[in-house]
């Protein structure tokens, strides 16, 4: 399965895919993409952290909502069509099989790849479906952190935190965190990175 890693360098660009160097410093890591790493003392390394396991109920969720719009237009054409009672078993039978796998298949798949992790010098995260896409956001690019909660994360009481940087890969993301994880995530982010940003002047 393909992965990849990005760090985000001072050029507010991510430093492109490079090599899992989770076993040894990235300043030891060969001059080209992770580069970036070396320059803020950042450790190539696998997060191990799980979301909360609530997560997989909002992913379920999510996964049985994209089928509705299916399930509305096959609604729809039986009614509008009642002849060829055949096809519309036929339809509705995919429907079902190829709806109940994704909803099963889903949630789990994504809990099994989505980790996070934080230290002080930077957060980490994996997510990911065919592709897995590794993010490395250092503590001293760090611009703002935010939390993010709809209806549904609100009734599983979880929540999104986004670390936003100046990279151009965009902002990392952790979803499906447990609401109190989430806040002490975003207190101890907010000071580490004032206290970099004050160790820096």
């Amino acid at each position: 399965m393909e992965q990849e890693v990005r760090v985000e360098d001072d050029e507010g660009a991510p430093a492109g895919p490079v090599e899992d160097t989770s076993a040894r410093p990235a300043e030891s890591t060969p001059a080209g993409p992770a580069d970036g790493a070396a320059v803020t003392g950042v450790v190539m390394r696998e997060p191990s952290w799980r979301p909360s396991p609530k997560a997989r109920v909002l992913w379920a969720v999510s996964a049985a909502s994209m089928w509705l719009p299916l399930v509305v237009a096959q609604v729809v054409w039986a009614l509008v069509a009642p002849v060829g009672a055949g096809w519309h078993i036929a339809a509705a039978a995919a429907t079902v099989v190829l709806g109940g796998l994704h909803v099963a298949v889903v949630p789990v798949w994504r809990y099994r790849v989505h980790r996070w992790e934080m230290d002080e010098t930077a957060v980490y995260t994996r997510s990911g479906w065919w592709t897995q896409e590794h993010r490395i956001a250092p503590i001293s690019r760090i611009q703002t952190v935010d939390t993010e909660r709809g209806p549904l994360d609100r009734w599983l009481d979880l929540t999104t935190v986004t670390v936003t940087t100046a990279s151009a890969a965009g902002a990392v993301e952790i979803v499906g965190l447990d609401s109190r994880v989430a806040d002490e995530t975003v207190a101890r982010l907010t000071t580490l990175a004032a206290s970099s940003e004050a160790d820096a002047t």
